[in-house]
């Protein structure tokens, strides 16, 4: 029998606290949600393992982006107790429960009809109760509860769209992956006076969201 607790520990251990994850709260969460309940149950015994698993073909596919990626995008993210976030492309809602661990609100937003029905109950079943999974288009965010005080969107994107920087909160914060490959940055958003500012952190590899890619430029 697999011991998915042991793994926990070592993936925290090895893959987490190893590239700079230092947030207690971040850190307590990641050793308590037990990941392998959010993945596909051909992929349970590779649950912990530093790499991206796909949980749902397409094109493209969507994936569980790997720990410590997710995990140095959260600690970017500096999410307060208080704080009410918005979690795009959730998947089956992994990274919806760290955030739940950290923030007073979640709201996830997923596309896949699956995936989301997925991410509700698996989130159910763990108790998660300060979680509303809800089912859109990526790249519209969930106007319906904005403003959020941080969106985090789980994958890499061509480009952000202004009606996703229409839903944070004046003072609020977006993390995104902004490029493709080993061209993606890891980049804060922050909101002040009504304009967007940017901060690069970071380089990183993410499989890309579905409905984010730039729209065709003209050059002559």
């Amino acid at each position: 029998m697999i011991d998915f607790a042991e793994l926990r520990r070592g993936m925290v251990d090895g893959q987490v606290r190893t590239n700079n994850v230092t947030e207690p709260r971040l850190v307590a969460a990641m050793l308590e949600i037990p990941r392998e309940k959010f993945v596909p149950a051909a992929l349970k015994s590779l649950a912990y393992i530093d790499d991206d698993l796909v949980l749902a073909p397409g094109n493209p596919p969507r994936y569980l982006i790997e720990p410590m990626i997710l995990a140095r995008l959260v600690q970017l993210a500096d999410v307060q107790d208080d704080e009410h976030v918005l979690d795009i492309g959730t998947g089956t809602g992994y990274s919806a429960a760290v955030l739940a661990q950290l923030a007073q609100q979640v709201v996830a937003v997923e596309e896949d009809a699956g995936l989301a029905a997925t991410a509700t109950s698996t989130l159910a079943e763990l108790g998660v109760a300060n979680v509303a999974v809800m089912q859109g288009p990526l790249n519209a965010g969930w106007a319906k509860e904005a403003p959020y005080d941080l969106i985090l969107i789980n994958g890499s994107v061509d480009e952000v769209p202004a009606a996703l920087f229409a839903q944070v909160k004046e003072g609020g914060r977006l993390v995104a992956v902004v490029g493709h490959g080993g061209a993606g940055r890891a980049t804060v958003f922050s909101k002040i006076a009504g304009s967007i500012s940017e901060r690069v952190a970071f380089n990183a590899a993410v499989p890309a969201l579905p409905g984010f890619q730039a729209a065709p430029r003209f050059t002559f």
